[in-house]
């Protein structure tokens, strides 16, 4: 299905190897309890997860810097739910958030069955939009960072997904031509568009279950993976 022989794969973190949804749950849930914080965990996170897409694409964009992503995004979804909390508060939650989230280490189901397979045949790689000072962090705490040769962050680029620079960064680094690479992720727009406009191959893993399209391949579970690679 690829038109070139597949060397290198870069994987995006978040969404796509790392079930960010879970392990952001379960830091919610430790850090509202902790700081007395009466609000329902389900009726939080119903409206937390659709202003965090929100403000990430705010901060994909530069339109907000990393301390308005983390303070916005909690401050606007307390005001939705009515509930009535200080900005010190909310700084303390955001704080504790960055601090605990990487501790939690849920995986999606078959990632390592996934690297396991992969790892004989190709070079294995991470392009990240997350934050430099956690994503090494989730890597090792869940145990999956000695897969991989190279991980490119957006904070070490200076851009973040799509823009064209940080995927040729990652190419520079890993020392790969890009029809010879293969991007897998859950973005359409940050991972498949990105890589596609630099002209590195893609694999749409569709955790988020958008709108169907022919950009490239598309796979709703990892194991998928193994069937066409």
């Amino acid at each position: 299905m690829f038109k070139e022989q597949i060397t290198d794969i870069f994987f995006d973190l978040d969404h796509t190897l790392w079930d960010f949804e879970k392990n952001s749950a379960l830091t919610f849930e430790k850090i509202l309890y902790k700081n007395k914080v009466d609000v329902s965990l389900n009726n939080f996170l119903e409206v937390y997860v659709p202003i965090n897409f929100e403000y990430w694409k705010l901060y994909r964009e530069n339109k907000i810097s990393k301390s308005e992503l983390r303070y916005q995004r909690l401050k606007k979804t307390f005001d939705v739910i009515g509930k009535n909390i200080d900005d010190d508060s909310i700084h303390i939650l955001a704080h504790e958030y960055i601090e605990y989230l990487s501790s939690f280490t849920h995986l999606f189901p078959d990632t390592i069955e996934v690297l396991e397979y992969l790892k004989p045949q190709y070079r294995l790689h991470i392009i990240t939009n997350g934050f430099q000072e956690i994503q090494e962090k989730k890597l090792k705490g869940s145990k999956i960072h000695h897969y991989f040769n190279q991980i490119i962050d957006s904070e070490k680029a200076g851009v973040k997904k799509p823009h064209p620079y940080i995927f040729e960064l990652a190419l520079t680094e890993a020392n790969v031509n890009a029809k010879n690479a293969l991007m897998i992720g859950d973005s359409l727009e940050a991972d498949i568009m990105g890589a596609i406009s630099v002209g590195i191959q893609a694999v749409h893993f569709n955790s988020h279950k958008e709108q169907q399209h022919d950009l490239c391949r598309i796979i709703d579970d990892l194991i998928e993976i193994k069937s066409i690679l």
